[in-house]
C-alpha cells in the first residue's frame, strides 16, 4: 500500500471512530509501508486533527463507563495499555467524578450478577460480587459502600 492510500484509509476510518496512535500503528504495521512512512502519516493525523489523544481517552472514558459498566481503575488501565499520557488520562477520568451516578451504576450491576450468581450463603454471595465488581475496576470503597445497598435490596425484593 502506498503512503497516499493509507493517509486516506486512515482519515476516513479517524472520522468515524476515535482512535489513539496505538491503535493506528497497529493497523498500519499489517500494511507493510515503506520505511519512515508510518511517522509521516502518524504526524499529519495529528496535525490534521484526525486523531487526538486526549479527544479518544475522553470518548474511551465515556463509553467504557456508559456501555461496558467499567469501573475507574479498569479504564485507567486499558488507557494506559494503549500508551495514553498520564495527563490525558486524569483529565478524562475526571468525567466520572460523580459519585451517586457511579455508585447507581455500580448498585445496578451487581443486583443484575446477584440474580444469576450460585452461592451456598450469602457469605459466599457477597465474595463472588466483590470480586466480580473489582474485575470490572470498581475500587473497593466503592464496591463496599455499594454492596449493601444492592444486597439487602435483593433480599428485600425476595421476601
Amino acid at each position: 500500500m502506498t503512503e497516499e492510500a493509507a493517509l486516506v484509509r486512515l482519515s476516513t476510518k479517524c472520522v468515524t471512530t476515535e482512535y489513539c496512535l496505538s491503535d493506528i500503528r497497529r493497523k498500519m504495521q499489517r500494511w507493510l509501508l515503506p520505511e519512515g512512512a508510518e511517522e509521516r502519516i502518524l504526524q499529519r493525523l495529528q496535525d490534521e486533527r484526525f486523531v487526538d489523544e486526549s479527544r479518544y481517552a475522553h470518548a474511551f472514558v465515556r463509553d467504557k463507563s456508559r456501555y461496558n459498566r467499567w469501573g475507574e481503575r479498569r479504564i485507567e488501565f486499558e488507557l494506559r495499555k494503549k500508551g495514553i499520557s498520564n495527563e490525558d488520562i486524569k483529565d478524562a477520568l475526571t468525567e466520572l467524578q460523580d459519585d451517586e451516578e457511579n455508585d447507581e451504576r455500580l448498585i445496578a450491576l451487581l443486583r443484575q450478577k446477584a440474580k444469576t450468581v450460585k452461592a451456598r450463603n450469602d457469605y459466599e454471595l457477597m465474595m463472588k460480587l466483590l470480586r466480580f465488581a473489582a474485575q470490572r475496576g470498581f475500587t473497593s470503597e466503592q464496591v463496599q459502600r455499594c454492596l449493601k445497598k444492592a444486597i439487602n435490596k435483593e433480599f428485600d425484593d425476595e421476601a
